[in-house]
């Protein structure tokens, strides 16, 4: 379901880049292509169990393509009225209503304890700013994948160069919430690394 104009080769992702930058915070409308999308999901292993967050939601692209391919429950925020509108018309015309849910609203406020799956597409700052509201709410074994930010701070588990369809380059990188005795034992492990 490709929208006209999104994604016309190397030049769009330079001015995406652009776009993060200049934004006032970090999160300008900036579409995931659709091969990206649907590789962020598969490297996620999602599964017909999981319920995926897709936190800046955008067009709707990642949860409409998560309920369609994945047969997942999937979940959007996104904090644009117009966006939020059209992605909500849009699951309800695909008849995805028990599966797809569009919130309005802000991420930093978002209830994210149901997911075992949450996407992002923000920059570096915002997925720090992030990091502590993912960890305090996802439970054990939650994954989350970022497209080409990380998550400052956190280990990552794999990371990945992919293609869109364009055949343009993006990295992504994906972390796995641990429980808390894994957590502080790894903490503990890089601690006696650093002090040798």
């Amino acid at each position: 379901m490709p929208i006209p104009g999104l994604r016309r080769g190397a030049s769009l992702a330079a001015r995406c880049r652009d776009l993060f930058s200049r934004s006032p915070k970090g999160v300008p409308y900036c579409p995931t292509p659709f091969a990206v999308a649907r590789q962020m999901l598969e490297f996620a292993s999602v599964a017909p169990a999981d319920t995926v967050y897709d936190l800046g939601s955008g067009d709707g692209r990642i949860p409409i393509l998560a309920a369609q391919e994945f047969g997942c429950r999937a979940v959007g925020v996104e904090i644009n009225g117009k966006l939020w509108r059209d992605s909500s018309d849009l699951a309800k015309r695909l008849r995805l209503e028990e599966r797809v849910e569009f919130r309005r609203g802000s991420f930093f406020e978002t209830d994210v304890r149901a997911a075992t799956v949450v996407t992002l597409y923000l920059l570096t700052a915002t997925n720090g700013a992030l990091q502590f509201h993912l960890a305090s709410q996802l439970p054990p074994g939650a994954r989350v994948v970022t497209v080409d930010y990380p998550v400052p701070g956190w280990r990552v588990e794999q990371q990945v160069e992919v293609k869109s369809e364009n055949n343009v380059s993006y990295t992504l990188f994906l972390y796995r919430r641990q429980a808390v005795a894994a957590a502080e034992a790894a903490t503990a492990a890089d601690l006696r690394e650093v002090r040798g």
